[in-house]
């Protein structure tokens, strides 16, 4: 991570059962992740001494780890949305370079799919109504409703066209099809993504992510670990994490999202720069992120994300 500083490297990777998974809780997906990561790694889990687990329970890594049988000396519950898990894999990097933590298991599992079809709970549309957003909620500013604004003032500045967004679910669903775990892998062309029901203007439904069953771990360790591992070590070079907003009312720029400056760091405490990377996994809740982040992390040049995405460049894993 830095110059002088113990090397990390993630050893262990691992997915539970996923897509449509009735009959599982979500601590049971967490269980078959870890137990996978840790096989995947070839370590035994008595090598973790570092845990962290976010939205599950009231006290996640307390609870999870107990689950586990796990009894952690550095935990970390961060809840940041969707980038929690890599903060979280952050925060555990530094920690380990640091020698606060030898091996650390981040694990995340939910039956959101599940729950929503056997009536347990409804689906989420937004992170609340308390603190800022009680302002915005009386408007209708869902999750989905927000991203939509946001695309929709990229295509104003930009020209970016709902044709182009939806090449982004188009080479998703492609490359879905390349895996075997995934939910849906029958294709689908940009007139099935426009002709959709429409769900938030610009979104139809193939605008925007599947709600699934699953769970996953990774397993971070010291560099000592390394020669013990089953798999060859995949290096943490570098890092970068930032926050802007909560309520839309606060966000400066709807085209410019905090991986503009998350990345700039990642990329200079790597030593790297985006004409470097051959591969990039991006999370695509909706195809407008996709599309704007890689603008934001120097792919291509803020405006022209539209155009990167046309012609089946894009490797997107849905």
């Amino acid at each position: 991570m830095r110059r002088g500083s113990r090397k990390v490297a993630v050893v262990g990777v691992a997915l539970s059962d996923c897509g449509r998974v009735d009959g599982a809780t979500p601590y049971a997906l967490h269980a078959q992740a870890a137990r996978r990561a840790l096989a995947d790694a070839g370590l035994d889990r008595a090598v973790v001494d570092g845990f962290a687990s976010a939205g599950l329970g009231t006290l996640a890594p307390v609870e999870v780890a107990a689950y586990l049988g796990l009894r952690p000396t550095w935990v970390d519950s961060t809840s940041v949305g969707g980038s929690t898990w890599e903060v979280m894999a952050a925060h555990a990097a530094d920690a380990i370079a640091a020698g606060h933590a030898d091996a650390v298991l981040l694990v995340y599992g939910s039956t959101a799919r599940a729950d929503v079809k056997a009536g347990r709970r409804t689906g989420t549309l937004s992170f609340g109504a308390r603190g800022p957003l009680q302002f915005e909620a009386p408007y209708g500013h869902t999750l989905i409703a927000k991203y939509a604004m946001a695309a929709r003032r990229h295509m104003t500045e930009y020209g970016t066209t709902v044709g182009q967004l939806a090449e982004v679910a188009v080479q998703a669903r492609a490359n879905a099809a390349l895996n075997p775990q995934a939910m849906f892998r029958d294709p689908v062309t940009v007139d099935d993504v426009l002709s959709g029901p429409m769900v938030a203007d610009p979104f139809t439904r193939l605008h925007c992510c599947l709600r699934s069953d699953g769970g996953a771990a990774v397993l971070l360790a010291g560099e000592e670990y390394v020669r013990d591992c089953r798999t060859a070590p995949v290096w943490i070079l570098g890092t970068g994490e930032h926050v802007s907003h909560a309520a839309m009312s606060e966000w400066p720029d709807f085209t410019v999202t905090p991986a503009a400056v998350s990345g700039r760091l990642a990329f200079e405490r790597a030593g790297v720069t985006p004409a470097d990377i051959d591969f990039a996994e991006i999370y695509d809740a909706f195809t407008y992120m996709t599309l704007v982040t890689l603008e934001d992390l120097g792919f291509c040049a803020k405006g022209e994300g539209g155009a990167f995405v046309e012609g089946g460049r894009l490797l997107v894993r849905g």
